[in-house]
């Protein structure tokens, strides 16, 4: 039937989501990029002395890379929509590479930046695309679940990252970090090209990047999935720019302080993930969202009062209010992506494209609002007004952008296509 959508057998789906192979390549090739970005940053310093140049400049191979990142997504998703998800895989690994290699034999600051450029654009491939496979191989109502518990195992690999650079750097040397990067996308290559199966979705006659993203603006359940899910990434780019300012400059605690409490907000992110991995199968989509968003709402008045009674100057109760928000952080993402990518399954990828894009590039500009609201101001006020402010939209998306009548008739009609095609095989 024409316009029908028709996935691989479903006994094959089956076996490939029960895959503990599967589950590995996914989390690995979600990891790649970012853990590839945190590797680097402990050796920030001696690339600045090395070459002889200001900091600022040594950080734009972080600044740089996460520009890649949001491009990555941007071009990758659409791609995989159209090409497949291993081809475009496989083609931007061997973009990272390329790129990895360009960086080991860098001369100078500005090749190492233009090299960690492409190193994101190829190695961002596996953030975007993983997304769209597991929209592929799971039903909707796991999706939120199994995003959760890659995010969960990604976020170990990123808080070893930094450590692991450090240590390499100091034994080996900066270099060293970028042959660990290569043998790393190398590897996953070829657990890809060997244990990972197509999963896309086939697509009926003249669909493409226009006609997918035309039909996902124009759907207001899509929109307010996807600017819920961006909002919610927000608070953590806000809260990160602003922290440091807060907790050195304000409460006059030293960076490695900060760190161990800034740990906390990224633990709680974890415990949250864990926590939806548990109940995401059990509940719908729009109740943990809801729930998501209580604790961001309940946390976020917490530290705004704990601002105006002056508590805040505390970390202690700065990070412990934050780790009730972060939690409930977790859940809005994952959830708000999950519906989002299903809104129009055969374009999981440039749905996945769409929101990996806003979210990173938002990001880099609330990052710096966060750092300016912590840089010139004399008390926690600002930024958590404006980490309010955010959970406050948050909600309104649910509330006045996403119809619950609409996003009813389009889970209905999702299962009532996937009944119909698993009917056919």
């Amino acid at each position: 039937m024409h316009g029908m959508i028709s996935r691989p057998p479903e006994a094959a789906m089956k076996t490939i989501a029960t895959s503990r192979v599967v589950l590995l390549l996914l989390v690995v090739m979600t990891g790649i990029a970012p853990i590839s970005l945190y590797m680097l940053v402990p050796a920030l310093p001696v690339l600045a002395t090395n070459f002889g140049s200001d900091i600022s400049i040594a950080q734009m191979t972080v600044s740089l890379f996460m520009v890649g990142i949001a491009c990555s997504q941007l071009i990758m998703g659409p791609l995989s929509d159209k090409f497949g998800r291993r081809p475009v895989l496989l083609a931007g690994l061997a973009l990272m590479v390329a790129a990895s290699v360009a960086c080991i034999f860098a001369q100078n600051l500005p090749q190492l930046i233009a090299a960690r450029f492409f190193q994101a654009l190829g190695g961002a491939t596996g953030m975007v695309v993983s997304r769209a496979i597991i929209r592929d191989i799971y039903e909707r109502q796991r999706v939120a679940s199994m995003i959760s518990l890659v995010v969960a195992a990604l976020m170990i690999g990123q808080m070893l990252s930094p450590l692991t650079g450090g240590l390499i750097e100091t034994a080996f040397g900066w270099r060293a970090i970028f042959y660990a990067i290569t043998i790393g996308a190398v590897a996953v290559a070829v657990g890809i090209a060997v244990a990972l199966p197509e999963t896309r979705r086939s697509r009926a006659a003249g669909s493409g990047f226009r006609a997918d993203i035309g039909t996902l603006i124009r759907n207001r359940a899509f929109v307010g999935y996807v600017m819920c899910q961006v909002l919610a990434s927000q608070i953590i780019f806000t809260f990160a720019g602003g922290g440091p300012y807060i907790v050195v400059t304000q409460m006059g605690r030293s960076s490695a302080e900060y760190g161990a409490w800034f740990a906390t907000s990224g633990f709680a992110y974890l415990v949250g993930n864990l926590l939806c991995v548990r109940f995401a199968p059990r509940h719908s989509l729009e109740k943990l969202i809801w729930f998501g968003l209580g604790l961001q709402l309940g946390g976020s008045l917490l530290n705004l009062f704990w601002s105006f009674a002056g508590w805040n100057e505390a970390p202690a109760w700065l990070f412990g209010t934050q780790m009730i928000v972060m939690a409930g952080n977790a859940f809005v993402m994952a959830n708000s992506a999950a519906g989002a990518i299903s809104i129009r399954p055969e374009a999981a990828g440039t749905a996945s494209g769409a929101m990996g894009f806003l979210q990173q590039g938002i990001g880099a500009l609330m990052s710096q609002f966060g750092a300016y609201l912590g840089g010139q101001s004399s008390t926690t006020l600002p930024l958590t007004s404006a980490v309010l402010a955010i959970s406050l939209l948050c909600a309104c998306m649910m509330i006045f952008v996403v119809p619950r009548r609409d996003v009813v008739v389009s889970d209905a009609l999702i299962e009532q296509a996937e009944e119909e095609e698993s009917g056919m095989m």
